[in-house]
């Protein structure tokens, strides 16, 4: 498995309450680890039994930290202007989340050719999520050449899209995602998933719908849980499981994430695999 895009550095905090504006609140415990989209999926693949290769943007301290943290996750860096440092916020009630990141603005990445088409020649399905735009669409280019199965994590509207969407096989789209499902199979995706929160997920694919509930759980965390359904999602692709077996897969493993922490996620979702 390939996942193309962003890996931050996450401070994660659990807190009481949310701090109103010019207030401070104490937090009730502290997590450092490696985030993002592309970098989460990743973990996930990993966890649930599968290689996984993570093409990215890593430089300096923090991204050597990211690195050491990733294992084991094989990773690739194509750039220096990262990882993005992400303050996180997790309200212990309820696992609600709230972050504050840069995301991948103002990096600069280097398409590096013979890197990104060896590693999508050994790959059996390709995961971008639109950050470091030049990269994911280099990777889908050579995906799409290669008969490799494109999977997009639609979490938020990217100028990259334009180009991307017509190479996308999968796309995956978060509930605040914005265009609507006929608009993106027109853009050429065969096959349309969007997330609802905790709502059932509902696709679509020539003509065919369906829908899948969420599982309920006692919810601690929510921070990346959409990184890893994607993650998950990528498995079942590369498995060639039918949409509704596929969403009720991501599903299961976004449980997983959702009642455990930063703390114990990536260990947790491998015993919940070793249990099945």
């Amino acid at each position: 498995m390939l996942c193309v895009g962003l890996t931050t550095v996450d401070v994660s905090q659990s807190v009481a309450e949310f701090p109103l504006p010019g207030e401070k609140v104490q937090s009730l415990g502290v997590h450092l680890a490696p985030g993002g989209p592309a970098a989460n999926a990743a973990r996930a693949v990993a966890a649930l039994g599968h290689r996984a290769v993570l093409l990215t943007a890593l430089g300096g301290e923090l991204g050597a930290f990211a690195r050491e943290r990733l294992r084991p996750v094989e990773v690739r860096s194509v750039g220096a202007g990262g990882p993005a440092l992400s303050m996180v916020a997790v309200r212990e009630r309820d696992g609600e989340r709230t972050v504050v990141s840069r995301n991948a603005e103002g990096f600069a990445v280097e398409v590096a050719d013979g890197l990104v088409e060896a590693e999508v020649a050994g790959a059996d399905v390709v995961l971008v999520d639109g950050h470091l735009g030049p990269l994911a669409l280099a990777a889908a280019r050579l995906a799409r050449r290669r008969g490799v199965p494109v999977v997009l994590d639609a979490g938020s509207w990217k100028p990259v899209l334009d180009d991307l969407l017509p190479l996308v096989d999968v796309a995956a789209c978060s509930e605040g995602f914005g265009m609507a499902e006929r608009e993106v199979h027109d853009r050429g995706v065969p096959l349309v998933i969007r997330t609802h929160g905790p709502r059932p997920v509902t696709w679509s694919r020539g003509g065919a719908t369906g829908s899948h509930p969420v599982p309920v759980v006692e919810v601690r965390d929510t921070n990346g849980a959409g990184d890893v359904w994607h993650g998950a999602l990528a498995v079942a692709v590369a498995r060639g499981d039918e949409p509704a077996d596929a969403v009720r897969w991501a599903n299961e493993v976004a449980a997983v994430r959702v009642r455990n922490t930063a703390w114990d996620w990536v260990e947790e979702l491998g015993r919940w695999r070793d249990s099945r």
